[in-house]
């Protein structure tokens, strides 16, 4: 049993490689699907928060499977073919940047609204109101959320072997003929977690960058604002 194990594990690896380059690319999808849906939803024009809206409540309104099916098999009969990578990418930032939208909304929702009368009254425009100090300070708020998306990706990868991508579930799939499925599932329970607690650790420092850059950013506001002010 052990030397079969030793020979497999190679396999083990590429898998766990494998689920972690699509949980990478997935979240990456989701991050900017979640920013330009979020942002869209606290527009100032009717339209374009309806459209947010529309967008975000289908894709969470219906299953991640239903969704990378139907990009990979229905949309090829549309004249729209996406290679696998592609349209797990695809399937993983539209559904899961659905979710991120929300949790941008909030975030900036929940900046206080005097940060807001403050941007006004130095002078700012709205793109360096936005990304000058209402995202620096909406930023650690987003992160545990996003954090949980992403652990939530990484499981949901496991869902790829239904496209033919080889990841960690499917390499497990394949040598529970070899090693057990005992060994081979216990194996994999222990490999997503320990890659589950990487995901972790890479937020919870994300976070704590995010929160002491609150801490600097409205000084460095302030000064580049006051040309604006006093040059009226």
């Amino acid at each position: 049993m052990l030397d079969k194990l030793i020979d497999a594990a190679p396999l083990f690896l590429q898998g766990a490689g494998v689920t972690m380059l699509y949980t990478v690319l997935g979240a990456l999808a989701a991050l900017v699907v979640s920013f330009v849906f979020g942002l869209m939803s606290l527009s100032g024009s009717v339209a374009a928060r309806g459209f947010s809206r529309v967008v975000v409540e289908f894709f969470r309104g219906t299953s991640l499977v239903i969704q990378l099916l139907w990009i990979f098999f229905v949309l090829p009969q549309l004249g729209l073919r996406f290679e696998p990578m592609a349209a797990a990418t695809l399937a993983f930032g539209l559904n899961f940047g659905a979710y991120g939208a929300e949790v941008v909304r909030g975030a900036i929702a929940s900046v206080p609204s005097t940060q807001w009368e403050a941007t006004v009254a130095l002078g700012l425009g709205r793109f360096r109101r936005m990304r000058r100090v209402i995202l620096p300070q909406a930023l650690p708020e987003m992160v545990p959320p996003f954090g949980n998306l992403w652990i939530q990706i990484l499981k949901s990868s496991s869902l790829l072997y239904l496209i033919g991508i080889t990841e960690l579930t499917f390499e497990v799939k394949q040598l529970q003929f070899d090693v057990g499925s005992m060994a081979a599932f216990s194996i994999a329970l222990v490999v997503y977690f320990v890659l589950a607690q990487v995901l972790v650790a890479v937020t919870r420092f994300v976070e704590a960058r995010a929160a002491a850059g609150v801490g600097r950013r409205p000084k460095a506001v302030v000064v580049e604002a006051e040309p604006v002010v006093t040059g009226r």
